[in-house]
């Protein structure tokens, strides 16, 4: 299982953003599908909501990679 500290800027980002600057999608299309087909999971509940807001102290996980948003 690969992990990942994501830096959070402001208040939020949304789901989709947040796998697209980790590079766990490459584009915004992707990111949508992962979300589409349940692969995405947010504090370990699949989220089917593309535009979730993630904020500090959530973990998202995609398949074996976690990211942490501090």
């Amino acid at each position: 299982m690969n992990d990942i500290t994501f830096e959070l800027k402001g208040e939020y980002i949304e789901l989709i953003q947040l796998l697209k600057v980790t590079r766990m999608a490459q584009s915004g299309a992707d990111a949508k599908v992962f979300v589409e087909e349940g692969l995405v999971k947010l504090n370990a509940v699949v989220e089917s909501r593309k535009r979730a807001k993630v904020r500090k102290g959530d973990k998202v996980q995609v398949e074996n990679t976690t990211i942490t948003v501090a």
